[in-house]
């Protein structure tokens, strides 16, 4: 029988039978490897445990404790809760049912309106069948046979999904498992029996294919692990998640609203919550001021030429909102700020002593989503991005690069993320440039990160089409991981845009352009401080930071001389002369989480000092009012944190 040589992440390699499969690899090397294998990568592809292997190849074991180990358990729990909705509810039709960050969903239709008490029995269901220890058997056909297997099943959702399919480019399979067949990439765990503990979360209405005028299916979302104790450890995270949910603590301390009414996905920020955008904005101003940037303005909307030259239209429209008549041309409002950057640069000739230039703008966008992805604050239509540009020669970008990498873990930590997480997106499959530019364009950002000895993942073709990039993702105080920072590699605008620079030869040449994004945008950088604080700001965040409370009436007049120093020092007061007890007021500044609380009474006012309460400690003793200024705007300086 011929053979094949199987390399290892050691870099040992060991030949085998041609048609072994990675679970016979897997039980030849070690019983306890082939207990906790999962799936298999091949030359940096997931594939089943049993799919033969038919030439040479590098080969890893993926487990519970790999991210793409992780997705095939998720998705394959997805496949078995559809089994188990199909026992329970022969009539059912499914959508999709993908691994997602944390679990899995999928979306089913079917003659009845499912509630919370049924996500029990589907459990129950689910638990019955993963004991059967049914295998997952890979069946690939073609396009012809699996419409007609899916006419005969009635499935015009996955007879939709298969008109979309090109056979000669992609290889068409159904996944059996028992009595449940779906169609499915894959790749899918050995079989049903690793699926240990499950916990089916919630229902929501979800459009196919995120489409409002589609059907509104029923979309299940559930978490599965294969030790009880990960299950309980996910689920207190859960809980502790719906406490923070930004969209309740944006209520009840007041910071935001949404007006479905007025428009969708559109952001009405209260004076608590401007007060926090403004503290973040101040920073982010001096911060890119103090290294090397000038801030720009732009309009918010442009002629239809700007989004054809940039290749928006091209390659970006169904983001963008549609155009509007005005003296009879097309208009668009700007989903991106670049081409108003770009048109600011061509107001003059550039000599190659001007670069390289940063150029930073807080500039509010827009881009359409979906009614059926619309979430809070992290997702939404109207949005003010922390954009910047940066036009250099093609010396100066390793060092502009490294630059901005260093400035955004600074922006990052000062702001109490610690935990960062970077990634190097590649050429995406509509993409313009030649693969030398590419090429070019990577290598540029993998010497950056390599340079400041950063470890990084490769995000193979999640590069923007103009050129790849580098995301950064924090984590939480829950350890949830949110994507902030990008910063992108553009050879193509300055093309398109025919920019030039005059070199040191005399001659015009082209400049490169790094478009970057330290915060994201305030929207959801904002929504994720509400969550990863709690609601709990820091004092330079606070929206009161200071609350000034009488015990009587009979000390306003000093609570308001107190109130009025306070604001003297650009701290954000506010005083309370609500006719309440006092015992109230200061369970009620607790709940709306101020940092301090001055209490005055006669002895205060006597002592012309302040009694000091401080959130979540409770009192901490008096002190003359100058004191209490100086040692909170030392606090407020230095941005000191405590994480809820």
């Amino acid at each position: 029988m011929k053979k094949i040589n199987i390399t290892f992440p050691d870099g040992i390699t060991k030949e085998y039978d041609e048609g072994v499969t990675g679970l016979e690899i897997a039980q030849s090397i070690s019983p306890k490897i082939a207990k906790f294998a999962l799936a298999v990568k091949i030359n940096g592809t997931v594939i089943d445990l049993h799919r033969p292997l038919t030439k040479d190849t590098s080969i890893k074991f993926l487990s519970f404790n790999d991210e793409e180990g992780q997705e095939v358990y998720w998705h394959s729990t997805s496949h078995l809760m559809a089994h188990a909705v199909q026992e329970l509810y022969p009539e059912a039709k499914f959508g999709v049912g993908p691994a997602i960050d944390a679990g899995f969903y999928y979306d089913i239709d079917i003659n009845s309106v499912l509630h919370e008490d049924d996500l029990e029995k589907i459990e129950d269901k689910m638990i019955e069948l993963s004991k059967n220890n049914e295998h997952f058997e890979r069946v690939e056909l073609s396009k012809n046979k699996a419409i007609n297997f899916f006419e005969d099943k009635g499935d015009e959702y996955k007879l939709e999904l298969l008109s979309e399919m090109d056979e000669n480019n992609e290889t068409i399979s159904i996944y059996n498992e028992g009595s449940f067949t779906d169609l499915c990439r894959g790749p899918h765990l050995p079989s049903t029996g690793k699926i240990k503990y499950i916990k089916l979360l919630n229902i929501s209405g979800s459009y196919w294919r995120g489409d409002e005028h589609n059907k509104q299916l029923q979309r299940i979302y559930g978490i599965s692990f294969p030790k009880k104790s990960m299950l309980d450890e996910y689920l207190h995270t859960i809980e502790e998640a719906k406490k923070r949910d930004h969209r309740k603590l944006g209520k009840q301390l007041d910071l935001f609203s949404i007006h479905e009414e007025a428009g969708a996905g559109l952001i009405y920020w209260h004076p608590k919550g401007a007060r926090i955008r403004s503290a973040i904005e101040d920073y982010w101003r001096k911060a890119h001021q103090e290294n090397g940037y000038e801030l720009l303005y732009s309009p918010h909307l442009g002629k239809s030429w700007l989004w054809e030259r940039s290749g928006h239209l091209d390659f970006y429209k169904e983001s963008m909102f549609a155009e509007m008549d005005i003296d009879e041309q097309d208009y668009y409002i700007k989903p991106m700020n670049c081409p108003f950057h770009i048109m600011i640069y061509k107001t003059k000739l550039h000599s190659y002593r001007d670069l390289p230039l940063r150029w930073a703008e807080l500039g509010t966008v827009y881009r359409y989503e979906k009614s059926g992805v619309l979430h809070g604050l992290l997702r939404v239509r109207g949005f003010t991005q922390d954009d910047a540009h940066i036009f250099c020669t093609y010396d100066q970008v390793e060092s502009e690069l490294i630059e901005v990498i260093r400035f955004a873990n600074m922006m990052m930590k000062a702001f109490g993320f610690e935990e960062l997480k970077f990634y190097l997106s590649t050429k995406p499959e509509k993409a313009v440039g030649s693969d030398e530019l590419w090429q070019k364009a990577e290598e540029s950002l993998k010497i950056a990160l390599e340079n400041e000895q950063i470890e990084y993942e490769i995000d193979e073709g999640a590069g923007v089409f103009y050129g790849p990039k580098i995301d950064i993702k924090i984590k939480d105080a829950l350890k949830r991981e949110w994507q902030m920072s990008t910063i992108q590699f553009d050879f193509n605008l300055p093309e398109r845009f025919d920019m030039s620079y005059i070199g040191e030869d005399g001659r015009e040449h082209r400049p490169f352009m790094i478009h970057r994004a330290l915060l994201g945008s305030i929207e959801r950088f904002f929504g994720v401080l509400v969550e990863h604080f709690a609601g709990d700001f820091p004092t330079w965040l606070a929206p009161v930071q200071v609350a000034v409370i009488p015990v009587s009436q009979h000390f306003f007049e000093y609570t308001e001389k107190v109130a009025q120093e306070l604001k003297k020092n650009n701290l954000r007061v506010e005083l309370d002369k609500r006719n309440e007890k006092i015992g109230y007021k200061i369970r009620d500044w607790e709940t709306n989480k101020v940092p301090y609380m001055l209490i005055l009474g006669e002895k205060e006012q006597t002592a012309d000092n302040v009694s000091v309460r401080k959130h979540k400690v409770g009192d901490t003793g008096t002190l003359a009012l100058n004191d209490f200024i100086d040692n909170i705007t030392s606090e407020i300086l230095n941005k000191n944190f405590t994480i809820s």
